[in-house]
């Protein structure tokens, strides 16, 4: 391979990331070539790349090494510097997780290229590949365009392309397995295995439904009739940053810009005002509902659906509804 998009896949015992099928979308919009590296141990990685070849991709290659069976920033900048130097990619996509952040970075430093952070669009120009990433808290999209050579690195934000808008082929995308070129003495950290509040947790940004907390809910013990809503909506309970620093949710259930982004198919705002810090972190759901007694709250000029009037008269309404 020698020009084209290379994406850095994200997987997870063999699993492929959600996150990682919306940067294939995101990279086949740039009009070129298309490629995945999976970095992992063996099993893993050649497992996700076989399950990443139903995309219409050039190759997909399982980067193997045992080094990499446990994800760290030193592994990883080293097998992937390596991998991208002999193959000479136009750009190198990875989606804007927490490991991508640690690692990205200090790899794009290491190949001396620029790395373009968070982007929610891509597309082409008269001066080429333009990056379009928010700033200043979502305020305003700021677009990019990259100077000096190839590759140009990027991240692509959670939720800023949809999953399934991933082109799948008829017939399967050809799989390698490379080793990678690691010397394991090059790994300075030692990762912990990564957090996992309860078996039944899921990461919110793979969550299609989503009700979410936010001061409107007055008080911790409200917070069982945000629950007993999303169980009967099948969904996952998330808040706003107040709700979270009061300790009625834990911090891994925050949604916002300190928090994390999610793009589900449904997400319902009980609540909450829509303060732009919290509004940059779910803006991307296809479909929003919001409950506010305020009318003139900010949320409702996103919201395709909106309630005004108390949720404490709305919602045991709504799950007497959905359990009827």
């Amino acid at each position: 391979m020698s020009g084209g998009v290379l994406v850095i896949a994200e997987q997870r015992e063999g699993t492929v990331s959600k996150a990682t099928w919306e940067t294939v979308a995101a990279a086949v919009g740039l009009g070129e070539p298309v490629s995945a590296v999976v970095p992992g141990a063996r099993k893993h990685a050649e497992a996700a790349a076989q399950a990443l070849a139903a995309a219409s991709l050039t190759e997909v290659v399982a980067l193997e090494h045992d080094a990499l069976g446990v994800y760290t920033a030193d592994g990883y900048v080293t097998a992937l510097a390596a991998f991208i130097q002999r193959r000479g990619p136009s750009h190198v996509l990875a989606a804007h997780t927490y490991q991508a952040r640690d690692f990205a970075p200090m790899l794009a430093t290491r190949l001396d290229r620029a790395l373009v952070s968070d982007c929610v669009g891509i597309s082409r120009g008269d001066t080429g590949v333009i990056f379009r990433r928010p700033m200043f808290q979502g305020k305003v999209v700021a677009s990019v365009v990259v100077e000096g050579p190839a590759p140009h690195f990027a991240t692509i934000q959670i939720g800023a392309f949809r999953s399934d808008a991933a082109p799948r082929g008829k017939a399967p995308a050809p799989v390698t397995t490379v080793p990678a070129e690691l010397d394991g003495c090059v790994i300075r950290q030692r990762s912990e295995t990564p957090f996992r509040e309860t078996k039944q947790t899921v990461d919110l940004t793979q969550a299609e439904r989503i009700v979410a907390a936010g001061r409107g809910v007055k008080a911790s013990e409200h917070i069982a009739l945000v629950r007993e809503l999303a169980e009967a909506l099948g969904a996952e309970v998330a808040a706003s940053r107040p709700v979270c620093d009061a300790g009625w949710l834990p911090l891994d259930r925050q949604v916002g810009s300190s928090g994390q982004t999610v793009a589900p198919k449904l997400y319902v705002a009980l609540g909450i005002s829509g303060a732009i810090q919290h509004v940059v972190g779910m803006k991307d759901a296809r479909i929003v509902v919001a409950i506010n007694r305020d009318a003139d709250a900010p949320i409702f000029e996103i919201a395709d659906y909106g309630i005004v009037g108390d949720l404490f008269e709305v919602v045991p309404a709504l799950i007497a509804a959905l359990k009827a």
